[in-house]
Order: C-alpha cells, then structure tokens, then sequence
C-alpha cells in the first residue's frame, strides 16, 4: 500500500513539474508573436539589409565601367537607397540594374543618385 502511495505522489509531482515548466516557453511564444506582428524592424531584418548594402556595394565595387567611390548604398526593409553620383546616364543605369540582381532586393530607389555633367 505505502509503495502504491508513494508512487502515486511521484507521478502527481512529476506531473507539477512538467506542466508548470511548459509555462516559460507559452510566455516566449506569445512574446515573440507579438514582436513578429509590431510595426518595427526585427533584428533578422536589420542584418538582411546590412548583407543587401554590403553585397550591393560589393557587386558594384567588382563592376567594371562603375566608379563606385561615388556612388552611396544604404537598404531599409529590402528597398536599396541610391545616392551620390554617376559619371553618365549609362553607368546610372548600370549601378540600377547591379543592385536589382542582388537577392533579397525589393526595390531600387536611385532618385537620389545624380548624372555628373562632365562627362568623362
């Protein structure tokens, strides 16, 4: 009898344990439900546009007929910000069509990147 009973309170504790262990991981989950669903940037996010701009400038370094010295890249939410300023309307639309070949770019914003009037 007393085995019996000892066994049923081991099993009752066990079953105490395992459930209020369970308690931290739904405090996560619901945690990171809500950061998924806010507005803001997550880090993940942030990092994949820190590798577009690296990559961008990258490519664009390793292009021939591209003076990248000039030439700006910053990336918010996959979109690549294009300042700074190209040589000619060509080596504009060369610096474009580098950084819209880039994985993970949305978009390219080059509004912001200027043809030099002398031409060189």
């Amino acid at each position: 009898m007393r085995t019996n009973n000892l066994f049923r309170k081991t099993l009752i504790a066990a079953g105490l344990v395992a459930a209020f262990s369970a308690v931290p991981f739904a405090q996560v989950a619901a945690q990171d439900a809500a950061m998924k669903s806010s507005d803001n940037q997550t880090v993940p996010d942030k990092t994949a546009d820190a590798w577009i701009t690296t990559k961008v400038k990258s490519e664009l370094a390793s292009t021939k007929g591209v003076k990248s010295t000039d030439i700006s890249v910053s990336t918010m939410d996959g979109v690549v910000n294009l300042t700074g300023t190209a040589i000619s309307a060509t080596e504009k639309a060369k610096v474009e069509q580098v950084a819209k070949k880039v994985k993970g770019v949305k978009s390219v914003d080059s509004s912001g990147l200027m043809v030099s009037d002398t031409a060189k």
